[in-house]
């Protein structure tokens, strides 16, 4: 279930573009479905990312403002709306990561226990997910951006940590299939996966975290927590995602070399 917003949480200048938006839906009697599907150069958005934006809980691009302005018939206004009011708000300080993923042109992660998400078989999410179909079915669909055309997927870069390569999940023959996956989505370029060798100093162990940075530059993180995700925007967050991500990389084996490390641990874990 998603955390309710505290109050004070939405940008006044994001609800009153968000209003506008959803009155020009409105008048064109289009659900936020509907609207939804001509989002993202015909891919699409989900209604709640819809719903996010009308309601002033999160700060859409400019490539969504002008594709929105089109459809809708706007004449430039939701352009116009979007300068004024949008461009210079602050981000609310929570909102679903799956609507921020589709937007990002950049997308970079620190996993220092599981898969990255994006890059995880069915298998190894249903047994992470104790086999609820939906769930894995929602999982799975998230990872439609790697494969886009139009918008490129975005740059992915992920930095896996050793011991998620040798931390069972399911079975043997899961995690063998699993790590294959990887190495094959690196080697056809869908991912830069670099693996970090286990460590306990870095800033980095207190949990997997990922940075989205999106067409206009704005950078939005994301941080696995035991209770929920949490989605972060204030500029301090931001610098201390960024700064970690920095040391984290420091320490962790070129790609070509990791990929190595991932083909001997199948080799000799897994199979």
């Amino acid at each position: 279930m998603a955390p309710q917003r505290k109050r004070g949480t939405v940008s006044p200048t994001l609800l009153a573009f968000g209003r506008r938006f959803r009155r020009l839906r409105e008048a064109k009697g289009w659900t936020q479905e509907s609207v939804g599907r001509r989002a993202n150069g015909g891919q699409g958005v989900k209604p709640q990312y819809i719903g996010a934006v009308e309601n002033g809980r999160t700060r859409c691009t400019r490539e969504f403002a002008e594709t929105m302005d089109r459809a809708l018939e706007a004449d430039g206004e939701l352009l116009d709306l979007y300068d004024d009011l949008v461009k210079d708000a602050t981000f609310p300080t929570w909102f679903d990561w799956h609507t921020v993923e589709p937007e990002a042109v950049m997308l970079q992660s620190y996993q220092p226990l599981l898969i990255h998400g994006l890059l995880q078989t069915a298998d190894y999410a249903s047994a992470l997910l104790k086999g609820n179909k939906e769930a894995v079915e929602a999982r799975l669909n998230r990872q439609s951006i790697l494969t886009r055309e139009d918008p490129p997927p975005p740059n992915f870069s992920v930095l896996q940590d050793e011991v998620s390569l040798h931390r069972l999940v399911g079975s043997p023959e899961v995690m063998k299939e699993q790590l294959e996956q990887v190495i094959y989505q690196a080697e056809r370029g869908v991912v830069t996966v670099q693996v970090v060798p286990s460590r306990g100093e870095h800033l980095g162990n207190v949990g997997a975290f990922s940075l989205a940075t999106l067409a206009d530059r704005s950078e939005i993180a994301y941080a696995d927590m035991a209770a929920r995700g949490l989605t972060l925007s204030d500029p301090d967050d931001i610098a201390t995602i960024s700064s970690t991500l920095i040391s984290i990389r420091a320490l962790a084996l070129p790609s070509d070399q990791s990929l190595d490390v991932i083909r001997k641990v199948v080799q000799e874990k897994w199979t």
